[in-house]
């Protein structure tokens, strides 16, 4: 799990916005942008914050997406 206050210091690389973790689809952890409805893995606790290794978020389950 990613240190909170760690966390405070990551932002997305795309639109700059803040990151929250989550779990991703198979169970591995993620840092996800609400802005622009993508998520980043954790791999051996490094966060990939690259736009290339980044996946859509399901915008159904995101209530705050049309």
């Amino acid at each position: 799990m990613i240190d909170r206050e760690f966390l405070t210091l990551l932002a997305c690389p795309v639109c700059k916005g803040p990151l929250e973790p989550s779990a991703g689809p198979e169970g591995g952890e993620e840092l996800s942008c609400r802005r622009c409805a993508l998520a980043y893995p954790v791999r051996d606790g490094i966060p990939m914050l690259l736009r290339e290794d980044a996946r859509p978020l399901d915008p159904a389950g995101d209530p705050g997406r049309d």
